[in-house]
């Protein structure tokens, strides 16, 4: 699989692609907060963070998915959910992981995962999954997450599982 790495300076050159790789990956959902409109506002508040950063995947001349983050601020966390006191230090949010589904299922989620989070210098590394998505959840839990809560952090979100790892450098 090639990789694409973006950061803020090149949010607008990637809008659209992040948006129609998450038309594809949520055609089936007909719940309002997977709508791309509803989506591209975390687009937008995300990539605007100067600390954001991206990775998508290509093959066979086509996108696989993308998974995208930025640091929290110096003790922020997740609304809707405390932060963990065991979790000290810089955190780096993976605020989105999502492959097409015709390559979901072929170890492409993990590349680009660990494509993203090869250069971030953070203490953890923090997300959020639907509480209602059980095999993502184990998926995340095969790569080390714990869960570390709950949280809904807007009234039209689905209840998350907060979960985070410690990241081990070197």
């Amino acid at each position: 699989m090639d990789l694409k790495r973006y950061t803020h300076a090149d949010a607008r050159d990637v809008r659209s692609l992040l948006l129609d790789i998450h038309d594809e990956a949520y055609a089936d959902e007909p719940d309002p907060f997977h709508s791309r409109e509803r989506f591209s506002y975390f687009v937008d508040l995300w990539s605007s963070r100067e600390n954001w950063r991206c990775v998508s995947g290509w093959e066979d001349g086509g996108p696989v998915g993308y998974a995208y983050g930025s640091m929290l601020k110096p003790g922020g966390w997740w609304k809707g959910h405390q932060r963990p006191a065991s979790t000290r230090g810089s955190v780096f949010a993976l605020s989105e992981l999502m492959v097409i589904p015709q390559w979901r299922g072929s170890g492409r989620a993990k590349q680009l995962h660990d494509a993203l989070l090869e250069s971030v210098e953070a203490d953890f590394v923090t997300l959020l999954v639907d509480s209602a998505h059980h095999k993502v959840r184990a998926l995340y839990e095969s790569w080390e997450y714990s869960k570390a809560g709950e949280a809904k952090p807007s009234d039209d979100s689905p209840l998350f599982a907060v979960m985070a790892k410690e990241l081990k450098r070197g």
